[in-house]
């Protein structure tokens, strides 16, 4: 019957008590790499009422960690015991996160509707967002041309950085130039970030707005009565406060939460592990009209790639101060 009205069955309900399942979904949530060996126990008896115990093996040559999770005796939400975290095997693993992510309205740059959003919060006076935010300009489009777009937040720290909200707000009222504006004066105040101190903060926004060829009227307008501008910083201030945000940067892949100015190269394994897995895993689409359908702010140009973008500071992934006598399981989540 249900064929002949041309209606779909709903899909059989997932179970972590398949093991493939099960390791296909630890494996995503934690971006094992590949080489990475992954073995599930058979589920025992815990000393919780309603709960399993499964054992995950992950070894990496000569190392191995075991992992152990708590599974519900439906088979539907397991538990990372070690790592902490509570899993629903139907759902994407960080919907909680994309439910409360909102990217309407935000700076962006990158291919409007791309199958992988990410989320920037950050603090002009953070010296991390400052190496984090010059890698994200020069590498990311460079990486992903066509498949990614990342939004800004602000996220000032301020009772860390003094002059870091009224940042904020300025770039707030460069925006309503136009988001080209908006991302030459994110590279300008990192670039400057060190020259900068609170006294002498609006000299030197006056400075890039006299080579940025701004209308100075309409900005010095927007300074001087800056209530709606400060509105918008304090929505996205309140909005990281609600995903309990402590430091920045923070950013959102797909709504996995990133702190920390991670090196080019894990962030990069991690966007292509996520387009993989979402291009063979449909239904784990990001579900949040907000992330893929948010229309660029102010700009008919905002998904080119940035112009004249500062040099990344580089992130060696084997330096001579890297731990040389342990053999870790390697996954891009870890710095």
């Amino acid at each position: 019957m249900l064929c002949s009205l041309g209606l779909a069955a709903e899909p059989a309900a997932k179970s972590a008590f398949d093991k493939t399942t099960f390791e296909d979904y630890v494996r995503h949530v934690m971006v094992f790499n590949p080489v990475v060996k992954v073995h599930v126990d058979d589920p025992k008896p815990s000393q919780i009422d309603g709960l399993k115990e499964v054992d995950l093996h992950v070894s990496y040559k000569e190392n191995e960690e075991v992992l152990p999770f708590y599974v519900s005796n439906d088979g539907r939400h397991f538990i990372n015991i070690s790592q902490g975290g509570v899993y629903d095997i139907n759902q994407n693993p960080f919907q909680e996160d994309l439910d409360k992510l909102n990217a309407a309205g935000a700076p962006s740059f990158g291919t409007p509707g791309a199958p992988l959003s990410l989320i920037v919060f950050s603090d002009f006076e953070c010296p991390q967002c400052k190496l984090e935010g010059e890698t994200l300009r020069k590498e990311l489009l460079a990486a992903f041309p066509t498949q990614v777009r990342l939004y800004f937040k602000d996220f000032p720290l301020e009772s860390l950085h003094p002059w870091a909200k009224a940042a904020a707000v300025t770039g707030r009222c460069v925006l309503q130039q136009g988001q080209d504006h908006f991302w030459s004066y994110h590279d300008w105040i990192f670039a400057h970030q060190t020259d900068i101190k609170t006294e002498n903060f609006r000299p030197k926004v006056d400075e890039f707005v006299g080579s940025e060829k701004l209308d100075q009227i309409q900005f010095g307008h927007c300074m001087d009565n800056f209530a709606a501008a400060r509105a918008e910083v304090d929505k996205e201030i309140a909005e990281g406060k609600a995903l309990h945000i402590e430091g920045t940067p923070t950013i959102f892949v797909n709504g996995r939460r990133l702190m920390g100015n991670l090196p080019w190269e894990n962030l990069k394994a991690i966007i292509a592990a996520d387009l993989d897995y979402q291009a063979t895993h449909v239904s784990t689409a990001p579900a949040n009209s907000a992330l893929t359908n948010s229309p660029p702010a102010n700009s008919a140009s905002a998904n080119s790639a940035p112009a004249n973008s500062p040099p990344a500071a580089s992130a060696p992934a084997n330096s001579a101060n890297d731990k040389c006598c342990e053999i870790t399981i390697p996954s891009a989540v870890k710095k």
